[in-house]
C-alpha cells in the first residue's frame, strides 16, 4: 500500500477539532516555555486554561517580526537548548536576521508535510527531483531535499545558478521535476530553448517557491518547455520554511496544511477579519511547533481565502497566490499599489513578455513619477512597441487608477536571476 502524507481527516469538523487541540497545546507550551510569551499573554489577560474554542484565538496577542529581531539570536525559544538540533536564519538584508531554532520533532513534522507537497503534486518514488534553490543557513535547499527523501523520490541537490550543470544534470540524470524560483525557472526555460535540448530532457513538473510566479512568466515557461504542471509552494523561515502548502493539479488555489497551523486573513490596518474572498494579511498560529511556536504571527504577506471545496475533494482549505507584502506597498500620489497588481495588468495584455520593472522617482518639481519598463514577448516587432506602450498605459490607468510612463523594450533586455528578480526600484528620498 502506498504511503500517504495527507491528514486522516474527512470533515471540516474533524479539522477544527484538531486545530483546537493544537491551539490549546501551543498556548500552554509557549506560556510555560517562553518568558516573553508568558509576559505577553498575561498582559493580554489570557491564560492557557482560557482557550476553550477556536474563537478564543482572537483574544491572543499578535507576534511581530520585530519580536524575532529584538530577541536575537534565539528569540521566543520555548524549549531548553539541549532539545535544539538545528537553526536557520531568514534571508533578510537589513538589520539582524530572524533566527529560528528547531527540535527534532519540528524537523520531523516539517519533513512530513513537505513530503505531502510532493504527494499533492502527483509525484511518485520513481521521480527525480532537481533542487535548484539555495543551500546553507537558509531554509530552502535542505527542506526541499529532506521532504523529497521522506517522500521517497530521488533528490538531485544542485543549488541555484550554474546553468551548465543544471542542463547537464537534466539531460544525464533524467530529472523529471525541478524546484526553483520562478525567475530561475524562466532562466532555465530560455537556456534549454537556446541550447536546443528540450527533446533530450524528461522534465514534466516544476515547483516554484520564494516569489510570485506571474501568469506571463508561467505561459513563457510552458511555451518553451511544455511541462505538464507548474506548482506554487509557499514558505517562510518563521513558519518552518518552504512546504507549508501547495496547489493541487487543478491549480485553483494553494492548499495549506491547516492541521499544522491556523491561518487568519486580516485587514492590515484594522486587524479585523477580511471578508471571505477579499485580500488581507496572512496571520499564522502554529499547532505543534516546539522550539519557536508562533502565536498570531503577522507575516505581512497578502492573499485571500478561496471559498468552497476544491475539485480535488481535499478537506484542506485554500488561499490564493500571494499578491505581495503589505510592507512592499508603493504609495504613489496617495494611491496604494502592490507589485502584484501591476503584474496582473501586464499578464492580461497580449504581446507582453514576463519581465518588467517598476521605477518611481521624485523630480525637481516635487512630484512623484512612475515608469514601467516591460519586455515585449519574443518575436514582437519593434514597430508594435508604441502601440503596446499605449495599451499598457491605458490598462494601468483603468485598473490601478494611476498614470505611469511605459517603456517597452525588446525581449531578453531585462536582467534574469536564479534567485528572486527585483521588480521595484523606488528612488525617492525618504
Amino acid at each position: 500500500m502506498t504511503k500517504t502524507f495527507m491528514p486522516h481527516l474527512k470533515t471540516e469538523e474533524e479539522l477544527k477539532a484538531r486545530q483546537l487541540k493544537g491551539l490549546q497545546w501551543t498556548v500552554r507550551h509557549a506560556y510555560e516555555g517562553s518568558p516573553v510569551y508568558k509576559s505577553r499573554l498575561e498582559e493580554a489577560g489570557v491564560h492557557p486554561e482560557d482557550i476553550r474554542s477556536l474563537e478564543d484565538l482572537e483574544r491572543l496577542p499578535f507576534t511581530m517580526a520585530n519580536d524575532l529581531k529584538e530577541g536575537y539570536p534565539f528569540p521566543l525559544l520555548s524549549v531548553p537548548f539541549d532539545r535544539v538540533v538545528r537553526m536557520h536564519a531568514s534571508s533578510g538584508t537589513t538589520g539582524k536576521r530572524k533566527v529560528l531554532c528547531y527540535t527534532q520533532k519540528d524537523i520531523d513534522d516539517w519533513s512530513h508535510f513537505f513530503a505531502r507537497c510532493y504527494e499533492m503534486a502527483g509525484l511518485s518514488p520513481e521521480d527525480r527531483v532537481q533542487i535548484a534553490v539555495g543551500y546553507g543557513v537558509w531554509t530552502a535547499g535542505i527542506s526541499f531535499q529532506m521532504g523529497c527523501e521522506t517522500f521517497g523520490a530521488m533528490a538531485v541537490p544542485v543549488g541555484p545558478g550554474n546553468l551548465d550543470m543544471q542542463c547537464q544534470f537534466l539531460v544525464d540524470f533524467g530529472s523529471t521535476v525541478m524546484c526553483c524560483t520562478a525567475s530561475m525557472g524562466l532562466l532555465m526555460a530560455e537556456e534549454i530553448h537556446r541550447r536546443g535540448i528540450r527533446d533530450q530532457i524528461a522534465l514534466k513538473k516544476m515547483i516554484f517557491g520564494s516569489e510570485r510566479a506571474s501568469d506571463a512568466m508561467r505561459d513563457r515557461i510552458q511555451t518553451l518547455l511544455g511541462v505538464e504542471h507548474m506548482f506554487d509552494i509557499p514558505g517562510m523561515t518563521e513558519l518552518y520554511g518552504p512546504g507549508t502548502g501547495l496547489d493541487c493539479s487543478y491549480h485553483t488555489g494553494i492548499h495549506y496544511w491547516a492541521d499544522y497551523y491556523i491561518l487568519e486573513i486580516l485587514d492590515p490596518d484594522t486587524l479585523e477579519p477580511s471578508p471571505e474572498g477579499e485580500i488581507g494579511e496572512m496571520v499564522v498560529t502554529t499547532l505543534s511547533k516546539e522550539a519557536v511556536p508562533l502565536i498570531r504571527y503577522r507575516t505581512r504577506d497578502l492573499t485571500r481565502m478561496i471559498p468552497g471545496t476544491c475539485p480535488c475533494g481535499s478537506v484542506l482549505p485554500r488561499h490564493d497566490r500571494l499578491l505581495g507584502r503589505s510592507d512592499d506597498m508603493i504609495i504613489f500620489r496617495a494611491v496604494n499599489i502592490y507589485p502584484g497588481q501591476v503584474d496582473h495588468v501586464l499578464s492580461g495584455i497580449e504581446g507582453i513578455g514576463s519581465e518588467y520593472q517598476i521605477i518611481v522617482d521624485r523630480k525637481e518639481d516635487g512630484r512623484d513619477y512612475m515608469r514601467i519598463k516591460v519586455e515585449a514577448a519574443q518575436g514582437v516587432d519593434a514597430q508594435q512597441f508604441e502601440n503596446l506602450e499605449n495599451r499598457v498605459s491605458r490598462e494601468v490607468k483603468k485598473q490601478i487608477m494611476v498614470s505611469a510612463g511605459v517603456e517597452i523594450v525588446a525581449y531578453g533586455i531585462l536582467p534574469r536571476s536564479e534567485r528572486k528578480s527585483q521588480r521595484v526600484f523606488d528612488n525617492r528620498e525618504e
